[in-house]
């Protein structure tokens, strides 16, 4: 059984960032070439570069060192393979459907990951979606305002 725990960090951070890559690139209308770079880009190296910093954290922290390798590896193949479905998405999708699917696909993943953790606290699992939502709804927002501001004032 998949363990909430080790896929909730890089899960999370991988919807959020996706879902806002998509609308700040797509308010800034870049080609299809420039997002798919830019999504292949967080795919790997944030991702790398995510999982060597948890890895560095969890070894500081003393944690057992084949419990903090199997860490590391769930982080990075939770957030590679939530990545890479954005891509298939804006891949095979024209802008603006890929714009829209990609928000909706994000949403329903961090909804469902959310009402899971809610429920494995012992929370309102609405409350904790609703929080959550919020949250990514901000990050999302101000990335699609530094898109339009780019697309507006920089050429």
């Amino acid at each position: 059984m998949l363990k909430v725990r080790a896929v909730s960090y890089g899960g999370t951070a991988a919807i959020v960032t996706n879902m806002a890559l998509v609308a700040g690139m797509s308010a800034a209308t870049v080609a299809k070439a420039a997002l798919v770079s830019s999504l292949l880009i967080v795919a790997i190296a944030d991702n790398l570069t995510d999982s060597l910093s948890i890895h560095v954290y969890q070894e500081s922290e003393r944690l057992e060192p084949h419990q903090a390798f199997l860490t590391t590896l769930a982080n990075f193949a939770t957030r590679l393979v939530l990545s890479l479905s954005f891509l298939v998405i804006v891949l095979f999708l024209p802008s603006r459907l890929a714009l829209a699917f990609s928000i909706a696909w994000g949403m329903m993943l961090l909804g469902a990951l959310s009402w899971v953790i809610g429920r494995q606290r012992k929370v309102s699992a609405a409350s904790e979606v609703l929080k959550h939502f919020s949250i990514a709804i901000v990050v999302i927002a101000a990335s699609n305002f530094v898109g339009a501001f780019i697309a507006s004032h920089i050429r």
